[in-house]
């Protein structure tokens, strides 16, 4: 029997959303330094950095002094991009989540278990899909760290496809980080598939090697029509 429970958001549970949320997108900070501190450009830079000021000054104080300052700003531009991405989000969609998905033909989920909310999952309508499919997009996938393991990111998945299933939605589309493996790893179990690839726009996510995968999930009533 299952230890939890999932139900439509309330929005007594507003508070408790926006702290799993917030934490959760936070915790990949960690994970997006080790990454980005692996990274071919990466440990060039922090080989060449230094030896540079060998060869100038003839300090190696001030070379491993350059290796210090050089990882906390790796560790800060790594963070940067989680750090920016829920600010935003607690500025607009997840200030109002009735208004902003509720009431906006989509919906919002929370697990619930021992009267905590431990888990969360959004979607909402694309208003420009392509080729005119109608499709569904699935936001803010969470499950907090304390109960993970007990099958509740998939049970929230499945409710967002069911929903989409219902509402006579063609495809689930969602949009997740090089960094979140776990979460890829879940999706194509679930029978999601990588569509498109996505570097944004900025300085930062270029030197950090941030990128975004697109993932689609086609039901086969679907692609049985394409046929």
């Amino acid at each position: 029997m299952a230890l939890y429970q999932i139900r439509q958001y309330q929005e007594r549970d507003h508070k408790h959303v926006v702290d799993l949320f917030s934490s959760g997108i936070k915790e990949h900070i960690p994970a997006a330094f080790r990454y980005t501190l692996l990274l071919p450009k990466t440990l060039l830079f922090l080989f060449a950095a230094p030896l540079t000021i060998v060869l100038a000054s003839g300090s190696w104080l001030l070379a491993v002094v350059c290796i210090f300052f050089l990882l906390l700003l790796l560790r800060f531009l790594a963070g940067q991009p989680f750090k920016e991405y829920v600010a935003m989000c607690l500025q607009t969609d997840m200030a109002d989540i009735t208004k902003s998905y509720l009431n906006a033909h989509g919906s919002f989920w929370v697990a619930e278990s021992g009267g905590q909310v431990v888990g969360i999952v959004a979607a909402l309508p694309v208003k420009e899909s392509p080729s005119g499919r109608k499709q569904l997009q699935l936001f803010h996938l969470s499950v907090s760290s304390q109960c993970r393991g007990q099958g509740i990111a998939k049970a929230l998945v499945r409710t967002v496809l069911q929903f989409a299933r219902d509402q006579g939605y063609m495809d689930v589309v969602l949009e997740t980080s090089i960094i979140q493996q776990g979460a890829m790893t879940l999706y194509e179990a679930m029978g999601f598939q990588r569509t498109g690839k996505n570097l944004e726009n900025s300085i930062i996510k270029w030197l950090i090697g941030f990128f975004l995968f697109r993932f689609t999930y086609a039901f086969p009533s679907a692609q049985e029509h394409e046929l």
